[in-house]
């Protein structure tokens, strides 16, 4: 077998397609494996941009495979970084509750993590303030100590390693263009796989379409902006989080120790008009903008999950003042000229379904026996990337001796 005609051909060198690939070659070590990218180098999309937060797990409810994966992604990770010796912030996380309503939120939180089998604590305000002495929080606040914060790209940049080591191909500036009659056209050819798996995150639908799948999903893009505080402006010592809308799978503006100990609020959760709509009119794509705003003009009219609501909230934070204001309500107090640096944006390739018009919470995948797709591989996979991709690998095989 060769670079073009491999065991297992993985589109996309993201942190999924990248963990696919290490479980792979634990199962197979004699197998072929060619992972192609369409970008100059691997992890260039959510990957390469997103928080760097290993999650806990107490988010999720406990029939998901998010609940399932992220306790034990987050130690993995954390053991992955000590053992290679990467940046590894052991920050935790406070959750702390504005008002009323959020105390319920948080109530309903701490039982999702006993459920799930997480280590979470809830501490009085004074105890909040002992943790991180500008934190907000009414009466009380959840203390997640076990939450981390890593560097991504050099997450990405550490597995890539391994895989050429243990002599993985992966191909850049390899684009995935059709199905063909023998295996798929590229950009650099044709490739015949015996196995091909989909990893291809932003176009995971479009391209699990060619094979016959993702037939009542589409990916809906929402973005994902960084404000970096400056230098010498705020140092917080931990994460701090608001309690989230737990009708939709985003976690709310919040405060980030990133693993170099810099301030960040964000991310967003923005409706993006394009796959690619990081900054301007770069990439942009007229077909996908109107497929996306006909999708985004349907969900505004109906309003399922709050998305009008959403919506409106979102588009606020474009403005780094709204963003700051948001964001300090979970402080006690905050400098609006601390934070004056946008960070690289994220596009979060969230799956819907076009039928019910709901957002996928959980993981989605599909296949058959000679192919596979990741669909919806949103936060926490980063977290969750190394299990995820034992148990994908564990359904492939299971697919290909049916």
């Amino acid at each position: 077998m060769t670079k073009k005609n491999p065991d297992f051909l993985i589109i996309g060198a993201g942190i999924v397609g990248l963990t696919l690939a290490l479980e792979l070659k634990k199962q197979f070590s004699d197998a072929t494996i060619t992972i192609i990218e369409k970008e100059s180098q691997p992890g260039v999309h959510a990957s390469g941009r997103n928080s760097g937060v290993l999650h806990a797990g107490f988010y999720y409810t406990a029939d998901s495979l998010k609940a399932k994966l992220c306790r034990e992604g987050n130690f993995a990770w954390r053991q992955y970084c000590e053992d290679y010796k990467l940046t590894l912030n052991h920050c935790g996380k406070l959750v702390v509750a504005r008002n009323e309503e959020e105390l319920n939120g948080l109530a309903e939180l701490e039982r999702r993590g006993k459920v799930n089998n997480v280590e979470l604590e809830m501490i009085s305000a004074k105890e909040a303030a002992e943790i991180e002495p500008l934190a907000y929080t009414l009466e009380r606040a959840l203390w997640s100590p076990t939450t981390a914060t890593v560097n991504p790209k050099q997450v990405v940049e550490s597995i890539q390693t391994r895989l050429l080591d243990e002599g993985v191909s992966i191909l850049n500036d390899t684009a995935y263009i059709k199905k063909s009659a023998n295996g798929i056209s590229t950009s650099k050819g044709d490739f015949t796989p015996g196995y091909l798996i989909n990893a291809a995150g932003l176009y995971a639908d479009k391209i699990a379409q060619d094979y016959g799948f993702s037939e009542d999903y589409k990916i809906l893009p929402f973005k994902g902006l960084y404000l970096y505080a400056n230098d010498d402006g705020l140092k917080l010592r931990t994460n701090v989080y608001p309690v989230p809308d737990l009708r939709n799978p985003f976690l709310g503006v919040h405060f980030t120790v990133t693993a170099e100990n810099k301030t960040k609020i964000g991310p967003t959760a923005i409706p993006a008009f394009w796959r690619e709509n990081y900054t301007g009119w770069k990439n942009f794509n007229l077909e996908e903008l109107i497929d996306i705003v006909g999708i985004d003009a349907g969900l505004f009219l109906s309003n399922n999950f709050g998305f009008r609501n959403l919506a409106f909230k979102e588009m606020q934070k474009y403005s780094k003042k709204k963003l700051v204001q948001l964001a300090g309500t979970l402080l006690k107090n905050i400098d609006f000229n601390d934070f004056k640096q946008w960070g690289a944006p994220g596009i979060r390739a969230q799956l819907i379904n076009v039928k019910t018009r709901q957002l996928e919470m959980d993981f989605k995948y599909e296949g058959d026996g000679k192919s596979f797709h990741v669909l919806n591989a949103v936060s926490p996979a980063f977290t969750c990337s190394l299990p995820l991709s034992r148990l994908i690998v564990e359904e492939i095989i299971k697919l290909k001796n049916n």
